[in-house]
């Protein structure tokens, strides 16, 4: 079963409905954590803008741009809408990555009466890697939600400080065994001082 970008949703169209297709009702509150790390691990601010490839193809790259801030959230070119709160990143449905940052720290969103989004930070402060280049402080979190009463749709977002998005891994899980779906890697980037990174020629 695969499915295409539009199927399965849109930090909008990359991250933020990768994670489920419903409305949530609600969102868990617990303790406040400090927002102050979580912010740097996705720099919103009007003009940063990632360029992502998908499953490995470099003809069609997706370029998010964040292109206004309204009504306390940053919008972007792909209908994305996100901010930084007292608890962590969230979309006006659901929280992304919430604090403390501990690895095995786990949240929920009520999607429905019958269907609940589970996230969990799986790493925290580990290198990651990306065709943008290698970051040094990064966190993964993994997003779960029942499509039926077999299937589960496993979302695995991997976030770099000081620069945002770096993976995001789709994949559907039956009976225990995965089978990817989509990725997106993020090739270029440009954050805070306008400089754009790009990643080094490939090797031959």
């Amino acid at each position: 079963m695969r499915q295409s970008l539009s199927t399965v949703g849109g930090i909008a169209l990359l991250a933020t409905t990768l994670v489920g297709s419903g409305c949530a009702k609600r969102v868990e509150s617990d303790t406040r954590p400090a927002t102050e790390s979580i912010a740097e691990y996705y720099p919103l601010a009007v003009g940063n803008q990632w360029t992502y490839r998908l499953d490995k193809r470099d003809d069609k790259p997706v370029t998010v741009e964040i292109v206004k801030e309204q009504d306390g959230y940053f919008l972007d070119n792909q209908g994305g809408q996100l901010t930084v709160d007292a608890y962590g990143l969230r979309d006006p449905k659901r929280y992304l990555l919430r604090g403390p940052l501990e690895a095995g720290r786990g949240w929920n969103n009520v999607v429905s009466v019958s269907s609940t989004e589970r996230y969990q930070l799986v790493q925290v402060g580990f290198a990651c890697q990306a065709p943008a280049g290698s970051f040094p402080n990064c966190v993964s979190v993994e997003g779960r939600n029942r499509v039926d009463a077999k299937t589960t749709l496993v979302n695995t977002m991997t976030f770099a400080a000081g620069v945002g998005l770096v993976r995001v891994d789709v994949a559907t899980e039956q009976d225990g065994k995965r089978v990817p779906q989509t990725e997106l890697e993020l090739v270029s980037f440009k954050v805070g001082s306008g400089a754009a990174a790009t990643p080094p020629p490939a090797a031959n």
